[in-house]
């Protein structure tokens, strides 16, 4: 049961028997897909099909389908407006909207999970920290209106969401894609401003994501420790403090920030120690077996802390939408008819290139 604390990426379009192999042994909780998993509506849904079958409890299957940069179906279909483009419209019902189109052309790929809303503030849109264009307010007030109604209207038509990234990669000084960020403010600031959003909309989210960036005020004794291997932060300050009681889980464990510093299997298990209940490997698919070894070195009652969590989340999956492509086509129109309500017909029609001085890995995965 071990395998279930683990999030797995898939390596191609589809599974080959190399895969099918190792996720058998391995029985992850879940999958995470991302672009280089997408060729078409139709591949895209046999593969989530296929993930299905392949393990023996119902997985997550999880994208990161934010809008703008980090839409992950953007090589098949319209680009949704991103968060920030929304929170500039100033239009609620069109963030309503968002959620509820997300929601339907995830189903529709076989999707059950969304790594959606971001809830961290954007203090500078212009920030090399990955958030660029990704944050739906630039005070907690912002976050709360426009991330909680994305999020309700999301889960509203069945897919599971998660805030992230807990607690606020919003002042990060860098990408954590790249090199660990450290943030400098006192909890008791946090508490009045970047955890705000959390303590607001946690009731109704159905997991957290916790973050790679070191918060110097809550580890002041350890330097340089993540704080989603950090027990001061997710066992102490979020579910003893704050009284959240659902999943927790680690951004992708295969960036930079964790990489850098931390071997494979001894990261995990120290993320599951500190009180994530998921770790997630995204790339590197082919260490899930020395992390599955580490993860079952934890203490039992560890475990089964995470188990109980981990289940109940998933007694909230929903079964996909029946494909069609007339109404995977429906959903694409729908999307795009958003985009130029949103942005103008002239903007909307543009062909969005990202590449340029400040970018980041999260819109090429």
């Amino acid at each position: 049961m071990h395998g279930q604390l683990l999030l797995l990426g898939v390596p191609g379009t589809e599974l080959t028997a190399n895969d099918v192999s190792l996720y058998q042994s391995i029985q992850p909780g879940g999958f995470v897909l991302f672009g280089r998993n997408v060729e078409s509506p139709e591949q895209l849904r046999k593969l989530t099909d296929d993930l299905r079958e392949v393990v023996d409890l119902t997985p997550i299957i999880a994208i990161d389908q934010e809008g703008g940069r980090v839409t992950r179906t953007r090589e098949i279909g319209a680009e949704p407006p991103s968060a920030q483009e929304l929170r500039e419209k100033g239009d609620l019902g069109m963030i309503a909207r968002h959620g509820l189109i997300t929601a339907d052309v995830l189903r529709v790929l076989g999707f059950n999970m969304n790594f959606a809303p971001v809830l961290d503030i954007s203090y500078d849109d212009d920030a090399d920290n990955a958030l660029r264009g990704r944050c739906y307010g630039t005070d907690a007030q912002e976050v709360i209106t426009n991330a909680g109604i994305f999020n309700r209207n999301l889960r509203h038509r069945k897919i599971l969401s998660s805030g992230k990234h807990f607690p606020s990669c919003g002042l990060a000084d860098a990408d954590p894609h790249h090199d660990l960020p450290h943030v400098h403010k006192s909890v008791q600031d946090m508490l009045s401003s970047d955890l705000l959003p959390y303590t607001a909309l946690m009731p109704e989210m159905d997991s957290l994501m916790s973050c790679h960036a070191h918060f110097s005020a809550i580890d002041p004794d350890s330097p340089g420790l993540p704080g989603s291997l950090s027990h001061n932060l997710i066992t102490k300050l979020l579910r003893n403090q704050l009284g959240y009681k659902g999943v927790v889980m680690t951004d992708d464990m295969d960036m930079g920030a964790m990489l850098n510093t931390y071997g494979r299997g001894p990261d995990v298990k120290l993320a599951i120690e500190a009180g994530n209940d998921m770790a997630m490997i995204c790339h590197q698919t082919h260490t899930a077996k020395i992390a599955l070894e580490h993860l079952q070195e934890l203490s039992l009652h560890t475990v089964d802390d995470a188990l109980k969590r981990i289940g109940k989340l998933k007694k909230r999956l929903q079964d996909p939408l029946k494909f069609s492509q007339s109404l995977w086509e429906k959903l694409d129109a729908e999307t795009m008819q958003l985009r130029i309500d949103v942005l103008g017909e002239e903007r909307a029609r543009e062909k969005r290139d990202y590449t340029g001085v400040k970018r980041s890995p999260v819109e090429d995965y």
